[in-house]
This record gives C-alpha cells, structure tokens and sequence, in this order.
C-alpha cells in the first residue's frame, strides 16, 4: 500500500529528481550517511562527492512506486532512471529529528 512518505524523505526525493544538491545534501544529518550497497559516505562532503558521481550527476531521477513504515525505517520501493543506474531499487531511511540519518540502498 502506497502511504505518504516522511517530509524529509519527500524533500530528498524532490532534490534528486530536480537536481538539487544543496536541497539533497541538506536533508541529512550533520553525520548522515549514504550505504550505496554496502559503500559507505558518512558527511556532507563525501555524501555530496558521492552523489556528484552516481547519483544527482549521473541525472538520476527516482520513480517512487511504494511507501511503507516498517520498524523505525521508511522503504521507498522505487524505479531508478538517469545515466548511471537504472533499475529497481529499495530505500531505506531512518530519520532522526526532521532529517534523514541514513539512507541505505538495496535492490
């Protein structure tokens, strides 16, 4: 069942598909971090360098097809378009305050 997401999930997800990253980047935590299966950016800067690579530079733009909550984590089920990836991907946020904490990408 496809729910409303988080307000800082639906700005991150604004951000990527605008090509946004100041609006992306500053919807972490000040320690935030991006597990991009398994690699790990933890800060703005390494968040920021990541995304200039595979993500917001590779003109990526996430196709949200489901929202659920489950334990503390929000699962965005989503299409992923752009020049980089493309293909069926899972988000997983966990928030903390009104920012995102983390987000880990899985298929």
């Amino acid at each position: 069942m496809t729910q409303q997401t988080h307000p800082a999930v639906q700005a991150l997800l604004d951000g990527v598909n605008s090509g946004d990253a100041d609006a992306f980047i500053g919807c972490f935590t000040e320690d935030g971090v991006v597990d991009d299966w398994g690699r790990e950016f933890r800060g703005a800067a390494r968040i920021r360098a990541w995304s200039d690579a595979e993500l917001i530079g590779a003109r990526a733009i996430i196709g949200v097809r489901n929202v659920e909550r489950r334990g503390g984590e929000i699962i965005v089920t989503a299409r992923v378009g752009g020049t980089g990836f493309n293909g069926p991907s899972h988000f997983f946020f966990r928030i903390r305050g009104d920012r995102v904490s983390r987000m880990t990408i899985r298929v």
